[in-house]
């Protein structure tokens, strides 16, 4: 609140960037700011197409994230996951759903998926703690034995690999579900099995053996598969930004500008770029996922933000100073009132807090209420407002 509360910071929430939004890319350049940046994170959804991944209990991690954090159009959308969900997915992410599955649906068992093997997990330590008073210790030991020679063919030895696992399993959170959850490890989803009213049943997996690459290893398929019962998938395999932005965009990212200037921290990574014109987009500059796609947690999005910062000013002191901010917000205003969209302010958005600290509602798993729709929100603000 205290930075958004400042006189030179102006808030616009609800007003959405892109082909079709309330404004597109060049027109927010042409409000006349000195620079734009993106930092709208990766909202598009990353998928492995393979066979059946369109059936009932198909689910990709960003809208469950969504729902359980009660996103308008997410909040009140049914997920039904049966009683054993796989995740496909090693990373923080993962552990997130888990958690939310474990403590809140109490789902019989999950099971992460895991293309290679428990060495290369990615998940944070620290994160683990969510969910490892859950974890069935004796089934992860028989899952780990069961890829031994396997781990061996590149030096790790299966104990150590194990012993290294399950060390994490500490200061784990109290929990009051009975919820097992597990890993399958060096397993690739290969297709979605469904039954007669096109529900998930199970997953055919293929058997992975990993190779050395450099000092990291790779994830190979044997070509040997077999059936793994379950009645839901969870996709968790990264994120890729919203192609409809109307950014240079390419292969799940942003563009970025490959010639590299020598500063640091580096210009190029942050400017857009247009493949095209083989051309930066003069003024524009990504940070975050929206430059680097599910690169990290907070603390690296914020370093990220404090580096986008940098280069940002190193790119003002460059240029004549710009339009009086009064000239752009003016011409803001009026883009949004012919478009009849309805921005929120931060008063409005004081307003919405307000209520919702003060909603009796169910708090469910983000402990706070939050209206399910923007229309009920922007509804609430009208009122209160008025």
């Amino acid at each position: 609140w205290e930075l958004l509360e400042r006189p030179n910071v102006h808030y616009f929430g609800n007003v959405s960037i892109g082909n079709g939004k309330d404004l597109t890319v060049e027109e927010v350049r042409n409000l006349g700011a000195s620079a734009v940046v993106f930092s709208i994170g990766a909202q598009g959804t990353k998928a492995i197409g393979v066979e059946g991944d369109s059936a009932k209990g198909v689910f990709h991690a960003k809208d469950v994230v969504y729902h359980f954090n009660r996103l308008p159009g997410f909040g009140d959308r049914p997920f039904d996951m049966g009683k054993h969900v796989a995740i496909i997915g090693a990373g923080d992410v993962m552990v997130d759903i888990s958690h939310w599955l474990i403590r809140y649906k109490k789902v019989e068992r999950v099971t992460a998926i895991v293309r290679r093997g428990p060495a290369e997990r990615k998940y944070n330590p620290k994160e683990i703690r969510a969910v490892c008073a859950n974890m069935d210790v004796d089934g992860i030991a028989k899952e780990v034995a069961r890829i031994k020679d396997r781990l061996a063919a590149v030096g790790q030895k299966a104990d150590e690999v194990l012993k290294a696992l399950t060390d994490e399993f500490t200061k784990c959170e109290e929990t009051a579900s009975e919820t097992k959850m597990g890993f399958k490890f060096l397993a690739s989803p290969k297709r979605i099995f469904v039954d007669g009213n096109n529900r998930v049943r199970g997953l055919e997996m293929e058997d992975n053996k990993l190779d050395p690459k450099g000092e990291d290893t790779v994830a190979v398929g044997l070509k040997q598969y077999y059936e793994f019962p379950c009645d839901a998938v969870i996709f968790a395999v990264g994120d890729k930004v919203d192609e409809t932005v109307g950014l240079p965009y390419k292969s799940g990212m942003f563009v970025t500008n490959p010639n590299k200037t020598g500063n640091d921290p580096d210009d190029a990574l942050f400017q857009a770029y247009d493949e095209t014109t083989g051309k930066i987009v003069d003024g524009v500059f990504l940070a975050g996922w929206a430059r680097k796609a599910s690169e990290g947690l907070v603390g690296i999005a914020k370093r990220d933000g404090d580096w986008c910062a940098e280069v940002v000013n190193r790119y003002l002191a460059t240029k004549p100073p710009g339009n009086h901010s009064k000239v752009v917000l003016d011409k803001l205003k009026t883009f949004l009132n012919d478009r009849k969209s309805h921005p929120v302010d931060v008063k409005n958005l004081r307003a919405l807090e307000a209520a919702e600290k003060a909603h009796k509602g169910a708090t469910d798993c983000i402990g706070e209420f939050k209206y399910a729709s923007n229309q009920e929100m922007i509804e609430l603000i009208e009122r209160r407002m008025s």
